[in-house]
């Protein structure tokens, strides 16, 4: 099962529902993430899932471009200008959609800042948890 997740850069919010997913769905999927753009892995995203023990470090920040011959099962949007900038993927993959919010865009104190990545890596934990309940274990059991 091949499983894409789709943001405007591919920096934040991406990453983390990567990292999730692939925590989550172990072996049973194999999981990318891409962005219309690409903006480099934002350090408070790896250093907000690192707090959760996910490791993103070594992640990467890739362009949609670079999977257009891969056939997804599931491509997930995760912001809104993705969704809108997404092009057509050939093949039979089932879109999904949920706007994050975007903590990179916070402007405040440390505390703010790091209040507004824990909130977003939070909502993507419990989305990509029963994601992977629904649509993964269930299909490969």
């Amino acid at each position: 099962m091949n499983i894409l997740v789709l943001c405007t850069g591919n920096s934040c919010r991406s990453q983390m529902a990567e990292g999730y997913l692939k925590h989550f769905a172990k072996d049973n999927a194999t999981i990318y993430s891409a962005g219309v753009e690409t903006h480099g892995v934002n350090p408070r995203a790896i250093a907000i899932m690192k707090e959760d023990r996910i490791d993103i470090s070594g992640h990467t920040s890739n362009n949609l471009d670079e999977y257009l011959d891969i056939e997804f099962d599931y491509i997930l949007t995760v912001c809104d200008n993705a969704k809108e900038r997404c092009p057509f993927f050939p093949g039979k993959a089932e879109r999904l959609h949920f706007n994050f919010f975007d903590p990179s865009k916070v402007d405040g104190t440390e505390e703010e800042l790091h209040a507004a990545f824990a909130k977003t890596r939070n909502q993507i934990k419990e989305y990509c948890n029963n994601f992977v309940t629904t649509n993964v274990i269930t299909k490969v059991s």
